[in-house]
């Protein structure tokens, strides 16, 4: 059976990762089934940039095939910031009660309380054959006070969904269910487990 490696330490995106990857023919492990590894430098330009060079990194490392992702929040009036710098955009790496306290104080300095935004997630897939798959979801939004919910982390409670369903809710007033269902990170890996079953069962 095929090994497919989930590159993080996350849990609660592991435990996504393996519900979906639980109709492919293929054994889903984490990092954590393996010797610790230095995390790579992500230096890239683009979500789709650092979540391939994840991917490659620890498919090399494990010799396993991988997927990796990476995503975060777009706030139009900021010019699409914080961007790909998301989880470490007030300096500190995870940090996010400061990084939302540096986007709502960079809005306040153009007098805005809220702004357009939107969140955006690419998972890439590397196997040591040498194949190749990248996906992406995106969700829109906009960015403001004041933050609501508990549910969620990160951006999540000044994140307010545009999908009339959770009319002037925040992703972090939705259950977890609710919000796979509109997510980036739910989107973008629906597809790829579609690709992973044409891939996989290609080579069967």
């Amino acid at each position: 059976m095929k090994k497919i490696v989930i590159a993080t330490k996350n849990q609660g995106k592991l435990r996504e990762m393996r519900e979906a990857f639980a109709s492919l023919p293929v054994e889903v492990l984490s990092l954590e089934d393996f010797e610790a590894f230095p995390e790579p430098v992500e230096d890239g330009a683009t979500f789709e940039d650092n979540a391939i060079l994840k991917a490659r990194y620890y498919m090399e490392k494990t010799g396993c095939a991988c997927v990796a992702d990476d995503s975060g929040l777009e706030v139009a009036a900021l010019g699409g910031a914080p961007g790909v710098f998301s989880a470490r955009y007030a300096g500190q790496h995870g940090d996010d009660e400061a990084n939302n306290v540096k986007v709502v104080a960079l809005l306040a300095a153009q007098g805005l309380a809220a702004s357009a935004a939107d969140y955006r997630c690419v998972l890439a897939y590397c196997d040591t054959e040498g194949r190749k798959i990248h996906t992406e979801g995106r969700c829109d939004g906009f960015f403001g006070s004041p933050p609501r919910g508990e549910n969620g982390f990160g951006y999540d409670p000044y994140f307010y969904v545009r999908d009339e369903r959770y009319a002037g809710r925040t992703m972090a007033q939705l259950t977890l269910e609710e919000k796979d269902g509109i997510s980036h990170r739910g989107q973008a890996l629906r597809k790829l487990v579609a690709e992973l079953h044409q891939l996989i069962g290609g080579l069967q």
